[in-house]
């Protein structure tokens, strides 16, 4: 594939990104969140909500397989560092490695754009508060990580035996992520839903950047 039909693509993930989340705040909204709060597409909300209730045990499950993704940052964090230290100029550490901390850095805003930019609220309270829902952060941040870490690893790192670990654990982990938050009932379906569409461009992105700066596809 080309790199303008790669380019393209991106656009076109983009748009759906946002055409989603309108379509999230617009179509089908009923109050049917805690305390009177308005949520869009309330009837697939609603029948998944029902579905699944509300168990914290996975929720809990969820919250502390979400501090392993960091594992990850830091050990980027460290690999960076080090290299920097040792070499002696941001310019010598490792391209990719500076790629990701960028990439670090896109997830980070989103994840900030969408506390400012509340579009609706959990399904239930946490602490007795309510709580912006979309999109599931947990799931941004956990397909963001693990799928960047193993994009990475792939194309850059794939002699190194530490490298084959993370991705065997990235592997393992952003699934148990994912659907610890769907279980728990503390997102709405389409949080969820909007998390994966919004994880799939970012890594889309963050893989075509990959490619352009190597010349070669992974």
């Amino acid at each position: 594939m080309t790199k303008r039909k790669e380019f393209k693509i991106s656009l076109y993930l983009i748009g759906a990104c946002i055409l989603y989340t309108l379509l999230v705040k617009y179509i089908d909204v009923s109050q049917i969140g805690p305390q009177g709060s308005s949520v869009g597409f309330s009837t697939i909300n609603n029948f998944f909500h029902k579905l699944f209730g509300v168990n914290m045990t996975f929720y809990n499950i969820s919250e502390i397989a979400g501090y392993i993704p960091f594992l990850i940052v830091g050990g980027y964090a460290l690999v960076g560092g080090y290299q920097l230290i040792t070499r002696k100029s941001i310019k010598k550490v490792d391209k990719e490695i500076v790629a990701i901390g960028l990439f670090y850095v896109a997830v980070l805003f989103v994840y900030v754009l969408f506390e400012k930019v509340v579009i609706n609220f959990r399904p239930t309270l946490i602490d007795g508060e309510l709580e912006a829902s979309y999109p599931s952060s947990h799931t941004i941040l956990s397909l963001c990580i693990c799928g960047s870490a193993i994009i990475l690893n792939k194309l850059k790192y794939s002699r190194i035996k530490a490298a084959t670990y993370v991705n065997k654990l990235a592997i393992v982990v952003a699934p148990i992520i994912l659907f610890g938050r769907l279980i728990s009932g503390v997102h709405w379906f389409s949080d969820i839903l909007g998390g994966i569409i919004i994880s799939i461009t970012l890594l889309y992105i963050f893989r075509f950047a990959l490619i352009y700066m190597n010349e070669k596809k992974i």
